[in-house]
C-alpha cells in the first residue's frame, strides 16, 4: 500500500533573474510529522507558497494522493484540503469576528450561506476545538481575547472542520511559551494519529528531534537531502544545512581593541530578553547571533530606549545610561541602525539630504535657518564615502534600491560621531555589492575606535566580521566564542538550542 500523500517534483521558481528554486523535492506521508529545514533564503517558505497557492510553480509537478494538481490560489488549495497555522497567527484571524465565526470562516466564503443558525455554528466548533483538546476556549467570545497560542489553536481547528489532508505549521512555536508549545506538539501528534500529514517549519533543532518522523534540508532553492530523524544527528543536519559551499566572503582582519565602552549587566525587559551581561570595547566588533525569535531585535531596542528594561543596567564610557527614549540613547553617544530601515529609519519621500542631516539637524542650522551648504556638502560627502548610486542629494529614497537606502540609514548617524553602532540586520534584503560596503564601513568605524554589536540571522557575515561572538537563542545568551573557535557548526548548534556533547547516537 502506498502511504505516500503528497509529491513535489522538481519544482521550479523565479522571480525575475532570481532563482527561488531550482529542482526542489518534497514528499509527505499520510500521517506524518516532516520538518522542512534550511537557513535563511534556502526557498523553504518559496516552496511552502507553492504547495498552500500563494505562487506557481513555473516547472515541476505536485501529485496530491497521486493524483497531478496545480493550486492557482489559496483557496483552491484549502479546497483540496491544504492548510497554513503561520507564526503570525494574526494576518488568518479577523479579530472582530468570533472564536466560532473564525473556524467556520472558509465555510462562509465557500459555500457562500449565511443563513447558518449561530446555535449550529457554535455546537460544530465545539465538537472541533473537544478534538484538539481546546474545549476551554468559549466559542461565544471575540477572537481578539485571545492569546497568540489559543489563536493557533482556531486555525488549527478551522482546518479540521474542513478535513485537512494537509497542515503546514511555519514557526509556530516561535511566539509561543515551552507550556504552549509542549501543548502544540501534543495536538500535532494527535493530527497525525487521525492521518494529517504535518509539514513543519521550525529553526530550532530539539524541537525537530522531539517530535518530526523526518526531516528535508534545503539549501540555494533545492532539497538538498531528506533524513530519518532517529537515524541522524543535529550535527549532521547542521552540515546537510550549511554545505560545504558556503565560504567565507568576508577576510578576517585584526583591528586593535581600545579600553572598555560598554558594560550591560543582567539587563531584562520583563517579556523576551532574561538577565543578558556582556562588554564591547573601543574599536571592537561583537556579533551578536541567533536565530529568527532569539531575541536579537529585542535586544538592540531596549539597548536604544525604543522598550524599557525592567531590570539590570547599561554603562557606556564609564557613565550609566537609562535610554527611556531613543533620544537619551542619542545622546548618550548610541545609533541604531534598525532592521525595518523603511518604517523606523527613514523618511522614504523624503530627499536623501534631508534623510542625512536630520538626526543631527542643529549641526546644520544657524539660529533658525538651515545652512544650505553644510547640509548639501555633508549629504554628499556621504554618497562619496559609501558609494550610493545616485546622481543628484534630492532624489528621494524611494527611487533607491534596498542596498543604497540601507547605506543612508547608516550614513545619516555619521554626521554625530557617536561611540557606539548597534546594527539589526543590516544586510537583510541588499545585494552582495551593497554587502561588502557595508562590511568596510563598519570596519573603518572599528579603525575609529567606534565599538560596534552587529545583530545578525547569517551566521558566515557574523563569523567574518566579528572580533568576538554571542549567541542568543530564547531571549539570553547561552555562547561567547573568540573569533579563533568560533565555526559555522559551533554557533548553528547554540542558536538552535542545542549542547556541545556528543551525540547518544554516534
Amino acid at each position: 500500500m502506498n502511504d505516500t500523500l503528497l509529491s513535489m517534483n522538481d519544482i521550479h521558481k523565479s522571480f525575475g533573474k532570481v532563482n527561488a528554486l531550482n529542482e526542489a523535492n518534497f514528499k509527505l506521508k499520510k500521517g506524518e510529522i516532516h520538518a522542512l529545514l534550511g537557513a535563511n533564503g534556502a526557498g523553504k517558505s518559496t516552496l511552502m507558497k507553492i504547495l498552500s497557492g500563494v505562487y506557481e510553480q513555473d516547472h515541476g509537478e505536485i501529485l496530491l494522493e497521486g493524483e497531478s494538481i496545480r493550486f492557482r490560489s489559496p483557496k483552491s488549495a484549502k479546497e483540496h484540503g491544504v492548510y497554513c497555522v503561520y507564526q503570525e497567527v494574526d494576518t488568518a484571524i479577523v479579530p472582530e469576528l468570533s472564536v466560532a465565526e473564525n473556524i467556520l470562516l472558509d465555510t462562509f466564503a465557500t459555500r457562500g450561506n449565511l443563513f447558518v443558525s449561530k446555535r449550529q455554528i457554535h455546537q460544530k466548533a465545539r465538537e472541533v476545538l473537544v478534538q484538539i483538546q481546546s474545549e476551554a476556549i468559549p466559542v461565544h467570545l471575540p477572537a481578539f481575547h485571545l492569546s497568540l497560542a489559543e489563536k493557533q489553536m482556531i486555525l488549527i481547528a478551522r482546518a479540521l472542520v474542513h478535513s485537512a489532508k494537509i497542515i503546514i505549521f511555519d514557526e509556530p512555536t516561535a511566539p509561543l511559551s515551552v507550556h504552549e508549545s509542549d501543548r502544540l506538539f501534543s495536538v500535532i501528534q494527535k493530527l497525525k494519529k487521525q492521518g494529517v500529514g504535518c509539514i513543519f517549519i521550525t529553526h530550532r533543532l530539539p524541537e525537530v528531534f522531539q517530535i518530526c518522523d523526518r526531516v528535508t534540508v534545503m539549501r540555494e532553492g533545492t532539497s538538498v537531502e531528506t533524513f530519518i530523524t532517529t537515524d541522524t544527528t543535529q550535527n549532521q543536519i547542521i552540515h546537510s544545512m550549511l554545505g560545504t559551499s558556503l565560504s567565507n566572503e568576508l577576510e578576517k582582519h585584526n583591528i586593535h581593541i581600545g579600553a572598555p565602552l560598554l558594560d550591560v549587566e543582567m539587563l531584562s525587559d520583563g517579556n523576551k530578553l532574561q538577565d543578558i551581561s556582556f562588554t564591547v570595547s573601543k574599536g571592537e566588533i561583537v556579533g551578536i547571533v541567533g536565530l529568527v525569535g532569539a531575541g536579537k531585535t529585542e535586544l538592540a531596542k531596549t539597548l536604544f530606549g525604543y522598550t524599557p528594561m525592567t531590570k539590570g543596567s547599561v554603562h557606556l564610557a564609564g557613565r550609566t545610561v537609562k535610554a527611556k527614549h531613543p533620544s537619551d540613547a542619542i545622546h548618550a553617544g548610541m545609533a541604531l541602525v534598525p532592521e525595518e530601515r523603511r518604517k523606523e529609519g527613514l523618511f522614504v519621500h523624503e530627499s536623501l539630504k534631508t534623510n542625512a542631516t536630520f538626526p543631527n539637524l542643529p549641526k546644520f542650522t544657524r539660529r533658525f535657518f538651515m545652512n544650505n551648504f553644510a547640509e548639501q556638502e555633508f549629504a554628499e560627502s556621504i554618497i562619496e564615502r559609501l558609494r550610493i548610486k545616485t546622481d543628484s542629494t534630492e532624489t528621494p529614497l524611494f527611487h533607491l534600491s534596498g542596498g543604497n537606502q540601507q547605506k543612508v540609514v547608516i550614513g545619516k548617524w555619521m554626521s554625530l560621531e557617536s561611540e557606539l553602532y548597534l546594527f539589526d540586520e543590516p544586510t537583510k534584503g541588499v545585494d552582495i555589492g551593497a554587502k561588502v560596503d557595508i562590511f568596510k564601513l563598519i570596519r573603518t568605524l572599528a579603525e575609529e575606535g567606534k565599538g560596534s554589536i552587529y545583530f545578525s540571522s547569517e551566521i558566515h557575515e557574523v563569523l567574518g566580521l566579528s572580533n568576538r561572538i554571542l549567541v542568543m537563542y530564547d531571549g539570553r545568551i547561552v555562547k561567547e566564542l573568540s573569533q579563533e573557535e568560533a565555526t559555522q557548526e559551533k554557533i548553528l548548534l547554540y542558536a538552535s538550542g542545542g549542547k556541545e556533547e556528543q551525540h547518544e547516537r554516534e
